[in-house]
């Protein structure tokens, strides 16, 4: 595939595995799975799940914006919990971060994330 374009940037975190930040397909970029990682320390930052949804929404900001977008070129967005009741918790988040209409969206209950996350988010954005 002649026209596919691997997205990097040093504002979000590295990668932890064999693995992209994003990939761009014509105007269609994949964005890998993001947890609450600090991109500086590659550290979970602390504090409730709606300071690490803020943290994992900053993280797929930067690279949506090494794609040419922002939040806002979001078309899909899965978020992953390792605890539903905090569902109602980054609703909230994502209503300051959005506007209509709001991404096509999953919210699904997980066992457990990479480095004892509570929440990850992949998307993808059409530029």
């Amino acid at each position: 595939m002649s026209n596919k374009a691997h997205i990097f940037t040093e504002k979000a975190p590295a990668a932890i595995g064999p693995y992209s930040q994003a990939v761009k397909v014509n105007n269609t970029v994949y964005l890998s799975g993001q947890i609450p990682l600090n991109p500086e320390s590659m550290e979970l930052v602390s504090g409730d799940i709606q300071v690490q949804a803020r943290q994992v929404f900053a993280n797929l900001n930067a690279v949506c914006e090494a794609a040419g977008t922002d939040l806002g070129g979001i078309v899909k967005l899965n978020i992953f919990l390792t605890d539903l009741s905090n569902f109602n918790a980054v609703n909230e988040v994502m209503s300051e971060l959005f506007e209509q209409p709001y991404p096509a969206r999953a919210a699904i209950g997980v066992k457990e994330l990479p480095k004892g996350a509570e929440i990850e988010m992949d998307a993808i954005v059409v530029t």
